[in-house]
């Protein structure tokens, strides 16, 4: 979800869910445990499931924010049946790395596909764990099976197979599958795949293919999805790469 608010915005509450939310205007005030907490443009805050707060505006100006809800039992899932994280501090300064794999999470222009479900479940329970300072023990790769499943990715990038379909191919559950395919190639299965779209779109473009044509062959949801995407890897619209073409 994202939304703006000025002064009040929530009244005390609570949720069954880790919430997890970026600031992106303002300042995000709350009360948490306690304490009154703020929140900065640029920060994170982790709200613990069943944890009472509130929220509101830290100045005149208002704030805006993006949040995601997770499942306590998604989280669980991904860590293996483990006792769920308990994040003692709820602002936090995300590093670059920690921002790049969980800004999927806050993404709310683009349709998530069921792995990428499973990259944003694994990216929360691996950063709450890290936290808390229960953070999972890595276990040797499997690069054979990871191989095939980036194989099977690149071999048809418009069509996505199934989570349960990779987790066959591959003899690993998806959340294993998401944390090893990103410790073996850098990035998760389905940037992989988004990026490998990008570049059968590229090869459409190149050879005339209207941009909905070409969005569709490479399997985006619409023109404007291509868009969004191409842009974010590459800096420019397609428009503007097809024209530097000429």
């Amino acid at each position: 979800m994202e939304a703006c608010f000025r002064g009040l915005a929530f009244a005390p509450h609570r949720h069954d869910t880790y919430a997890i939310g970026v600031t992106l205007a303002g300042v995000q005030a709350f009360r948490y445990r306690g304490a009154r907490r703020y929140c900065l443009p640029g920060q994170c805050h982790i709200l613990h499931p069943d944890e009472p707060h509130d929220g509101a505006a830290g100045d005149d100006l208002g704030f805006a924010y993006r949040i995601a809800h997770v499942s306590p039992a998604l989280v669980q899932d991904a860590l293996g049946g483990k006792p769920l994280p308990f994040v003692e501090e709820p602002v936090v300064d995300l590093t670059g790395p920690w921002r790049d794999l969980l800004s999927p999470a806050w993404d709310v222009e683009n349709p998530l596909d069921e792995a990428g479900r499973a990259d944003i479940a694994v990216a929360v329970a691996d950063m709450l764990a890290a936290r808390s300072g229960a953070a999972p023990a890595a276990g040797p790769l499997r690069i054979r099976a990871l191989s095939d499943v980036r194989e099977r990715i690149a071999a048809d990038p418009a069509t996505w197979p199934s989570a349960a379909a990779l987790e066959r191919l591959s003899g690993l559950d998806r959340w294993t599958l998401a944390r090893q395919f990103r410790a073996a190639f850098g990035t998760s299965p389905s940037r992989f795949r988004t990026m490998r779209q990008l570049d059968r779109a590229r090869r459409s473009m190149e050879s005339g293919t209207p941009l909905a044509e070409a969005a569709a062959d490479a399997g985006f949801a619409d023109q404007s999805h291509l868009s969004r995407q191409f842009k974010r890897a590459f800096g420019l619209t397609p428009a503007r790469w097809v024209a530097a073409l000429a």
